[in-house]
């Protein structure tokens, strides 16, 4: 059964379909010429004009299975091609109700061409072991997991019903009920506290001294300033008064290049593929007219905001290239890995069906 996953990627992947954002029906009226898009081998089938061919058929049928034999039956390879002019008619009703102007439509679009066009290029024997070894020379700080403390945190804060004097003694008689008995700190920053580590205990997780996004950094420095199991003294920041306690500490550890060499690879492979992006980026930019609208830009109002999209940190189509915490400290090595992320460059994500329908030769 052909799926609306397989119609979608047949956007992204045929030449007819605009990726400058505009698509609609001037992106239908500007197909691109069938020498361009290679050979398609014999014609078998048309199915409004656009072409079924050979090889596409072949690609198609070679996923199916012989029920008996080693090869298809007349029946069978009916059946495949049948499914290939569905999957045509499909893309085709996708594209008249405009869905490759739909925003998720588009960024797979910006994603496939980016892995075809840019990232496909980058591979892992284009970096041998000296060139890893002095990255990691130059950049070792990057590769040292820091001293961190796990954070448990209780937060009372200062309201209209609740003034500042009301609200640091109700922050002092819980203190005390946590000097009284340590461990009923979960318990008493899942009844009381008002943020939102309040569901998981007040366990705000480890932090190092660099901080966490939306925790102020005066909570940071109290944590570090304490030693294992005990409890801050009640203390005031922005968001209200505080109940800290350190829970554990993790030291500073330092791997070898050996131990890191998989993180390495990942982090120079990042590097180049966003030198690739911004040149891409930068001709397509040269000769575009773009305009941009600063008056109405400035008085849209976001209300929502999220951590902004920046080349190299998660670079679209390329999978995320951070590593994360984990990954630093296991020094696990991932030399197969053919992208950040483990996307490898050029791959159709699974559920496609046979190749982007051709135009017909005219």
């Amino acid at each position: 059964m052909i799926s609306m996953r397989s119609v979608l990627l047949s956007l992204c992947l045929l030449g007819v379909v605009a990726c400058d954002g505009g698509g609609g029906a001037g992106a239908k009226d500007a197909p691109v010429s069938q020498e361009a898009k290679g050979d398609v081998g014999e014609t078998l089938a048309t199915v409004n004009g656009v072409v079924v061919g050979s090889k596409e058929f072949e690609q198609a049928a070679a996923r199916k299975a012989p029920a008996s034999g080693d090869a298809l039956s007349a029946e069978e390879k009916k059946e495949v091609l049948d499914g290939l002019v569905e999957e045509k008619l499909l893309y085709a009703e996708a594209l008249r109700k405009g869905l490759d102007r739909d925003p998720k439509v588009q960024k797979v679009m910006v994603n496939t061409l980016l892995r075809e066009d840019v990232y496909s290029t980058v591979k892992n024997g284009d970096f041998n072991d000296e060139m890893l070894q002095a990255y990691y020379e130059e950049h070792k700080s990057e590769f040292v997991v820091p001293e961190k403390v796990q954070i448990k945190r209780i937060l009372i804060k200062v309201t209209e019903a609740r003034p500042d004097d009301a609200a640091k003694q109700e922050a002092d008689r819980i203190r005390g009920e946590v000097v009284k008995t340590p461990d009923s700190f979960k318990d008493l920053a899942a009844k009381f506290s008002e943020d939102p580590y309040k569901r998981r205990g007040g366990d705000v997780g480890f932090v190092s001294k660099e901080g966490k996004p939306g925790l102020d950094a005066a909570i940071v420095d109290k944590a570090f300033g304490l030693e294992t199991g005990a409890v801050s003294e009640v203390f005031k920041t922005s968001d209200g008064y505080n109940i800290v306690q350190v829970a554990a500490r993790r030291e500073q550890v330092e791997r070898t290049f050996q131990q890191m060499k998989g993180s390495v690879l990942r982090k120079v492979k990042n590097d180049k593929m966003k030198e690739l992006y911004d040149g891409y980026v930068t001709k397509l930019k040269t000769g575009a007219t773009i305009q941009v609208d600063d008056a109405k830009l400035a008085a849209v109002e976001i209300k929502n905001s999220r951590r902004p999209f920046t080349p190299g940190n998660g670079l679209p189509g390329a999978g995320e290239g951070e590593e994360g915490e984990e990954g630093l400290e296991a020094g696990a090595e991932d030399e197969g890995a053919g992208m950040p992320g483990g996307a490898a460059p050029g791959a159709i994500p699974s559920g496609a069906g046979g190749a982007a329908p051709t135009p017909a030769p005219k």
